[in-house]
């Protein structure tokens, strides 16, 4: 697909996903709702790819769905389940990504925006990042995953006051929550993304999808099959390559080959 409303870069095992609507502030009309369902597809299937990153161009990451596209039709009941759940298809493939996705938030993460960066591992911001689920503003209930993800991230209790009041949070608010990792500059932004996301190119790839998809089981498991699964796991583990090679690097006092944390970019 020759993208036009989003920027997919591969370089030295990091993709990077921009949302380039900066005219609109990248909110998700239909057509780059598409695009990004065709990268995240490209990038499941792309094994040199070891880590994500996703933003959003011109000083804002994602101001939500596009309001002025959603004007031009009106949906029935059944049209909007069926947008909701194409969108869905995508969304949980990113959330189930077998390596790291880290999301670089500067300006607006609103509505649609805020569940998309909430489906990433790591959320970087700038001091200008806002973060706000809008939708009770509009007469709509949240989307892209909030329900799910926004409990686990910052409790029942702070969920309910989001979704409800929809107030926005600023970075540090975000910060203090639990939402977001680290605030760094704008201008250090990209910088401190690929840094964090270059740690995980030379991880082991199979510790990495394994340690994702045990936590996507955490919250529906009880202690004997989360221990379980732990054993099992940690089985496949102990018996690959990466792993025997990082014991000998150990005994040998050799550098091992996944390093944090990650070096600082120059202000």
């Amino acid at each position: 697909m020759n993208y036009q409303t989003i920027k997919l870069d591969i370089s030295v095992g990091i993709a990077t996903l921009t949302l380039n609507r900066p005219e609109k502030k990248n909110a998700l009309d239909l057509s780059i709702r598409e695009e990004i369902g065709d990268a995240v597809a490209k990038l499941r299937h792309d094994h040199a790819v070891r880590a994500l990153i996703l933003t959003g161009a011109g000083g804002d990451f994602c101001a939500g769905g596009d309001i002025r596209s959603m004007a031009s039709v009106e949906l029935s009941a059944e049209a909007g389940r069926q947008r909701m759940r194409d969108m869905h298809a995508w969304l949980r493939d990113l959330m189930e990504l077998d390596r790291p996705v880290i999301c670089a938030v500067d300006g607006a993460a609103y509505g649609a925006g805020f569940g998309l960066a909430l489906v990433a591992d790591f959320i970087i911001a700038t001091p200008r990042a806002r973060f706000c689920a809008s939708f009770q503003r509009m007469g709509l209930v949240a989307d892209s995953g909030l329900f799910y993800t926004l409990p686990r991230m910052v409790g029942l209790q702070r969920a309910k006051e989001l979704l409800l009041s929809a107030r926005e949070l600023d970075a540090a608010t975000a910060q203090d929550w639990g939402i977001v990792s680290e605030i760094v500059s704008a201008e250090t932004l990209s910088a401190r993304a690929r840094a964090i996301a270059g740690c995980f190119v030379n991880a082991s790839g199979v510790a990495v999808a394994l340690i994702k998809a045990a936590l996507g089981r955490a919250f529906e498991s009880d202690l004997g099959s989360m221990l379980e699964v732990e054993a099992s796991m940690q089985g496949i583990a102990f018996s690959t390559p990466y792993h025997r090679a990082a014991v000998r690097r150990f005994i040998d006092k050799q550098p091992l080959l996944f390093q944090w944390p990650p070096a600082q970019p120059n202000k």
